[in-house]
């Protein structure tokens, strides 16, 4: 997936992550689940066996399982030790040896791609999703946009309005992660831009405390990033290359 002008770089051997900066990781889902599941718990491996579909319970030990592995090459640790705490509205964080780390994360994933966020410090959600044009009705938008969103993407020529669409859709999914309220927060409660990258309004009128930036996932798919406070750099890495 990767052009010379891609974003994506082949990560390096040795993890390091600065205060001011976010690390952006892209995985193909599409590996061998084998290599993974010893890593998962037992929690996990329940929630991979509700999966009705084979292939979505395939991605989901491999999106996890990754998501370990990369966890501990930041850290330095054994992946199959790593504990995990959930938020009251399900969002992810360290336990045990490494409650106290500094190290945020988040993951999102959707048609064989996943994403990967992690920062130090400071919240962060990121976002991914399928572009799906059959998906982008105005009852969708109404649904789960704000009335200035909507209002917004109404007004645009009908060939933007799908970009639009997704562009919305993965910032305030993005924002709603990075806050860590998830669905419980009110989507018409804040207000993302459908041009450059910005969130516009929030619940507690203080939208400058984020950072929102689009994130070129490739093509046929949209993604978002958003971090708690400025960002002096974002590292881009894909998982699937090798130096």
């Amino acid at each position: 997936m990767t052009s010379e002008t891609s974003i994506w770089s082949s990560p390096p051997a040795s993890l390091a992550l600065l205060d001011d900066e976010a690390c952006v990781w892209r995985l193909r889902l599409d590996r061998s689940p084998e290599e993974f599941l010893p890593l998962l718990e037992e929690d996990e491996l329940a929630r991979a066996n509700r999966f009705y579909f084979e292939k979505d319970r395939k991605h989901f030990i491999v999106a996890r399982g990754f998501l370990r592995v990369l966890l501990g090459r930041y850290l330095h640790a054994n992946p199959k030790q790593l504990q995990f705490s959930y938020g009251a509205w399900g969002k992810p964080a360290l336990d045990g040896e490494f409650r106290d780390s500094l190290l945020r994360f988040n993951m999102s994933h959707s048609h064989g791609i996943a994403l990967y966020a992690v920062t130090k410090s400071r919240e962060i959600g990121v976002d991914v999703e399928h572009v799906r044009p059959d998906f982008t009705s105005d009852s969708v938008a109404r649904r789960f946009f704000s009335p200035f969103e909507v209002g917004v993407l109404c007004e645009l020529p009908e060939d933007d309005r799908v970009a639009a669409f997704f562009r919305c859709w993965t910032r305030k999914e993005a924002y709603i992660k990075a806050t860590g309220r998830g669905l419980s927060q009110p989507l018409d409660g804040f207000d993302v831009s459908l041009g450059p990258a910005a969130l516009l309004r929030n619940e507690d009128g203080a939208p400058e405390r984020w950072t929102m930036i689009d994130v070129e996932v490739g093509p046929g798919y949209a993604g978002a990033l958003v971090v708690e406070g400025p960002v002096a750099k974002i590292r881009y890495w894909d998982a699937d290359e090798r130096n």
